[in-house]
């Protein structure tokens, strides 16, 4: 039988040549890389802005502590709000929040808190206005008003809306005593107490009716009382509020954009 002749017989399966399986392509070491340079970026992000912010809010302590002559320890609390970067970048510190307690200027101490708004830096330093809160209890607004000439400063006391102080009159021998809730409001740089109501041995009595009994001997109590602010601040940050609430004196006070701006906004206030 010729070869021509022989029957085909298929080569066993064994026999065949195995096709090549696909490749797989490994692609999650690519996004490990990709991970890592993203978290890496975001921890220097983080890390500049935590050295920036330091950096700022620092500056922003040390400057004020030189202006207003404050003991070096002073604790100023500085908060700016938002990316320290972004806004370093852009030239214009958006917001910045100041809060220190115990502040002493002048005879002045109290709690204090500012506001400043759009502080230019590369173009400046400039600012728009601003605004700051003076906090006083019962015992600093009695340092205060210590230096007021004939006012029973050591009596004063805080009952909302009113401040309160204690007398007494003395009338052929004998003595009275009267107390008197003074309404707190700004003036003219000062800061004003005007009497409000009137007690002549706790019984309310109007000033009308003191004066018939006593004459002018009670006319310098019944007066108001000007307690000069604005010579222990700067001209560009004027007294505009004050009130009583619960048992703290509150002063309001502007901060004038043009105080970084203009020398004569930076002198010492006067009142009248």
């Amino acid at each position: 039988m010729s070869g021509d002749t022989q029957p085909t017989v298929p080569f066993p399966d064994e026999w065949r040549e195995q096709g090549a399986a696909p490749r797989r392509h490994r692609r999650w070491p690519w996004l490990v890389a990709v991970l890592v340079v993203l978290a890496l970026a975001v921890a220097a992000w983080f890390a500049g802005e935590w050295i920036a912010r330091d950096l700022v809010t620092k500056a922003v302590r040390q400057q004020i502590v030189a202006r207003l002559d404050l003991p070096v320890d002073q604790r100023i609390d500085v908060d700016i709000p938002g990316s320290i970067l972004l806004q370093l970048a852009g030239g214009t510190v958006h917001d910045v929040h100041l809060v220190s307690d115990d502040v002493t200027v002048g005879q002045v101490t109290g709690d204090v808190e500012v506001d400043l708004h759009e502080l230019a830096l590369w173009n400046g330093p400039t600012m728009a206005d601003g605004t700051a809160t003076v906090s006083l209890d019962a015992e600093q607004l009695r340092a205060l008003l210590a230096g007021v000439d004939g006012f029973p400063a050591e009596t004063v006391g805080l009952a909302a809306p009113n401040v309160t102080a204690s007398t007494e009159l003395t009338f052929f021998g004998a003595s009275f005593p009267l107390g008197i809730a003074l309404t707190p409001t700004a003036a003219d740089g000062a800061l004003l107490l005007t009497p409000a109501a009137l007690q002549l041995a706790g019984a309310d009595i109007t000033a009308d009716d003191l004066r018939a009994r006593f004459g002018g001997l009670v006319d310098p109590l019944l007066q108001s009382w000007p307690v000069c602010v604005a010579q222990y601040l700067p001209v560009g940050v004027p007294l505009t509020g004050v009130e009583v609430t619960g048992d703290r004196l509150i002063a309001d006070f502007a901060v004038r954009g043009t105080l970084l701006t203009d020398a004569a906004e930076r002198a010492k206030g006067s009142c009248g």
